[in-house]
């Protein structure tokens, strides 16, 4: 997991979404960190990050946008489950937190498909191509209360 990756993961989310001057907080725990800070996170559900935990205040200049917490050890089970790298999972995370960060919300099923296709888009706009696979189930994620591996509201 390389810091310097994530960074530029959030960087090009955020120029995708028109705030390339913001700034985000990208922080990569345990399972046991992101239940502590998820105290009220439904136990079937697995350890899930937070996907963005909005810092600014309206009417000040401040470049922070947010801050994202994503569990390491559940993003390494989702890439082993989807057979992608662990650096392309953690790119959609970082992605899928930036977008919630931005105001996108996944809770309701019509809103979930435009943040996905989203995420696409940001995703695939690089020059290497996410594989596949990586889609594979995205959406199923959200169904039953389950989301995102690594991230939870």
């Amino acid at each position: 997991m390389s810091p310097a990756r994530l960074a530029r993961s959030a960087e090009r989310a955020l120029a995708a979404v028109g705030r390339a001057a913001g700034d985000v907080d990208v922080l990569v725990v345990d399972d046991a960190a992101i239940k502590r800070l998820n105290p009220t996170s439904p136990r079937r559900r697995p350890a899930h990050g937070r996907p963005g935990l909005p810092l600014e205040t309206p009417g000040t200049p401040s470049p922070l946008v947010g801050q994202i917490v994503i569990s390491a050890e559940t993003a390494r089970r989702q890439a082993r489950r989807l057979d992608v790298p662990l650096a392309t999972e953690l790119d959609l995370l970082v992605t899928h937190g930036v977008l919630h960060l931005v105001g996108y919300d996944d809770r309701d099923p019509v809103e979930a498909r435009l943040m996905h296709e989203r995420e696409r888009q940001i995703l695939s706009a690089g020059r290497r191509q996410p594989p596949a696979r990586l889609w594979r189930g995205l959406w199923t994620r959200h169904q039953g209360g389950r989301r995102l591996a690594g991230l939870a509201p």
